[in-house]
């Protein structure tokens, strides 16, 4: 569905490029295909190339207040660590590359459609659009860094990244990883207000 649909890009591996990112922004340079596994104390999430091959994984703790997640690639190199901050207003979640890169993402709240989360570090803004579920980073010179797309019902948490910067690939996975995470809180905290409304 996503392949042909300007309003929702997600895409399974192996399914040709979005119509509408191929219009904005041309061909990728590559494209990575992530799913969520749960674990008895982990929650595990596969980054997977189009042939299926798993490049990296994401392992976090259940039950961590700091909502903690180590990326490692396939050689078993660590890539990146991401925690959230607790006891702040903000959604901000830090995250350390394994080259002493640090960077946060951090937005104050979700609009109804369209949404901003900073990069601050980087200089980078993930713009977003809940309802369809798409996603597109920038750098800090407005030049297109990736486009994530989250499959619609999906009881894995699926998403599609292409990445249009190959160069920042380790960075892009650690912010589709934490952006997941804010995603999943903010349900979360959505699904919290409507109960203690009823």
């Amino acid at each position: 569905m996503g392949t042909f649909s300007k309003f929702h890009r997600f895409r399974e591996a192996g399914e040709p490029q979005n119509v509408n990112n191929m219009e904005r922004f041309g061909t990728p340079a590559c494209s990575l295909f992530s799913s969520t596994k749960l674990l008895t104390l982990h929650q595990e999430m596969e980054i997977t190339d189009g042939g299926e091959n798993v490049i990296y994984t994401a392992r976090s703790k259940f039950f961590s207040i700091h909502d903690k997640t180590d990326v490692s690639d396939n050689a078993g190199r660590h890539v990146a660590h991401i925690e959230r901050k607790i006891l702040t207003i903000h959604q901000r979640h830090y995250v350390t590359m394994a080259d002493g890169t640090q960077f946060e993402l951090s937005t104050e709240l979700f609009h109804l459609v369209k949404d901003i989360i900073n990069i601050e570090g980087l200089g980078w803004q993930i713009r977003g659009n809940v309802l369809g579920l798409n996603f597109e980073l920038y750098d800090k010179d407005d030049n297109i860094v990736a486009v994530i797309s989250q499959k619609l019902i999906s009881i894995h948490d699926k998403y599609c990244i292409d990445i249009y910067q190959k160069q920042y690939q380790d960075i892009v996975v650690a912010i589709l990883i934490t952006l997941q995470h804010m995603v999943r809180d903010r349900e979360a905290a959505s699904s919290s207000s409507s109960s203690s409304d009823n």
